[in-house]
């Protein structure tokens, strides 16, 4: 018989992955002194090579403003390692439980405890940012753990690589890159816990790669995250928080509003509005510095066409391009676009769009607005713009999304003592903050018995003791 044909990927991740575990069997998780370490060091190599990975990122991109990505990739992603590192001692104190009274005096508590073995799976719209914010509540809990970023933004992986090497021996921390092969062996690894942020399509089949070794997961999806004005709110306001959070990045990102929602009497006015905004974000677009181009030219084409289907099944296609400027389709700088009379049949409301385009949908009634955001699958984000604190409440309470901003958008993301995450087909898990840290930690229960205690009361041989007993327990 002939030896197997080896297989050199999965080789090299099981050699990693063998390295971490033995690690982890020898040593266990990290120690607290090496935590804040570690978390202190990385912090501090982001400062260091933070434009580096602004020209790495822009190269990938064809072209972002390094504004865009000190602002959202690397300053965030600091932010997280600082506050972990102030905070996680704190996190991981025991925590102490009651026992109910039967069983006293018995006592309880809770251990937090690293998982093990932890893997990353990152995508390319905010590759410094999605790889290594997981990172900071997966060191922060103790863990080891295993990054495969984005093969879409080689350049800003291979530099992931380079300065993860510098802080952290391969055993602790270490980055692989390849392909979708690499990508698919490194899910079927047997990880202690499996973070994925991505699409929803992409996120099933992780999870059922996951399934066979039964590796928990937390999905970071995405979906079609709605903005809902409210009457009592001036459209002119929302539309420029709205062209903020759609453009950052060119809409290239899980939160991005996908469409909005607008009282029917005010469409008009918002769309007028939101032109307005727009071209004063980006009076140009070619050479502009500030606006991005669209990561590749797959996604480019596919945004094209999202909007002549939209154009083919009836909609109002407003392009914006205030300088009225030639595009390159070269440079994959696409103008900025609001859909309107778009129908629900159209591809852009069937799918994330992730990009620059932006159906506007009038409504009569809030109840309305409800109802079509309750009939989709639960997006990531929903942003809702009401000053009138009565109307909010009923609209929460009346929709499910991952996160809200109310009258603003995209800012919930950064903030550290709030979870983010998904539900539904958005997502499942949380993490930033204390979420991360509880994320990538088993909550160990620990119940120790009095060396004085009534234990024998429940045992065998049974008789009058114990319906006295159960009597007592049972009214």
């Amino acid at each position: 018989m002939h030896d197997a044909v080896p297989n050199p990927v999965k080789d090299r991740l099981q050699g990693c992955y063998n390295a971490q575990k033995r690690a982890w069997m020898e040593q266990g998780g990290l120690s607290p002194e090496r935590r804040a370490e570690a978390l202190g060091a990385l912090a501090e190599a982001l400062v260091r090579h933070a434009d580096e990975f602004a020209t790495a990122i822009a190269a990938d991109f064809g072209h972002r403003s390094p504004h865009e990505s000190k602002l959202a990739d690397i300053y965030p992603v600091i932010a997280s390692l600082r506050h972990a590192r102030k905070n996680f001692r704190r996190w991981m104190k025991p925590r102490r439980r009651p026992i109910q009274w039967m069983f006293q005096p018995g006592s309880g508590r809770i251990l937090y405890q690293p998982l093990g073995v932890v893997g990353i799976v990152s995508p390319w719209n905010y590759p410094v940012q999605l790889a290594l914010s997981p990172l900071a509540g997966a060191l922060a809990a103790g863990n080891r753990v295993m990054i495969k970023p984005s093969e879409i933004t080689p350049l800003t992986s291979a530099l992931l690589e380079t300065v993860i090497a510098e802080v952290f021996d391969p055993t602790e921390v270490t980055v692989v890159q390849g392909g979708p092969d690499v990508a698919k062996a490194f899910t079927h690894l047997p990880f202690d816990h499996l973070l994925f942020t991505g699409s929803t399509p992409v996120g099933r089949q992780v999870m059922q790669a996951a399934a066979d070794n039964l590796t928990p997961v937390t999905l970071e999806l995405g979906g079609k995250s709605p903005a809902l004005i409210a009457s009592d709110y001036p459209v002119e306001k929302a539309a420029e928080r709205i062209a903020v959070g759609k453009l950052f990045n060119a809409g290239q990102t899980c939160i991005a509003p996908d469409y909005v929602l607008v009282p029917r009497d005010k469409e008009q006015a918002f769309v007028a509005a939101y032109k307005d905004a727009v071209s004063k974000l980006y009076p140009t677009l070619a050479a502009n510095p500030d606006y991005t181009a669209i990561i590749s030219e797959r996604h480019y084409a596919r945004l094209r066409h999202l909007i002549d289907d939209a154009r083919e099944r009836g909609a109002q296609v407003h392009e914006i391009n205030p300088g009225n400027e030639a595009l390159d389709a070269a440079q994959r700088k696409l103008a900025p676009v609001v859909l309107t009379d778009v129908s629900d049949n159209a591809q852009a409301m069937q799918e994330e769009i992730f990009g620059p385009i932006l159906p506007v949908l009038a409504y009569d009634d809030v109840e309305e607005a409800c109802r079509f955001i309750g009939a989709r699958a639960h997006p990531l984000a929903l942003y809702l713009f009401s000053h009138d604190k009565t109307a909010t409440e009923d609209i929460l309470a009346r929709t499910q999304s991952g996160g809200v901003a109310i009258n603003d958008t995209l800012l919930h993301c950064v903030q550290e003592e709030l979870p983010f995450g998904g539900v539904g087909a958005s997502g499942m898990g949380a993490y930033h903050g204390e979420a991360g840290f509880h994320t990538f930690s088993h909550a160990r229960s620990v119940f120790r018995q009095a060396r004085f205690n009534g234990a024998g009361m429940t045992q065998a041989p049974y008789g009058g003791r114990m319906n006295r007993l159960l009597s007592m327990l049972l009214r």
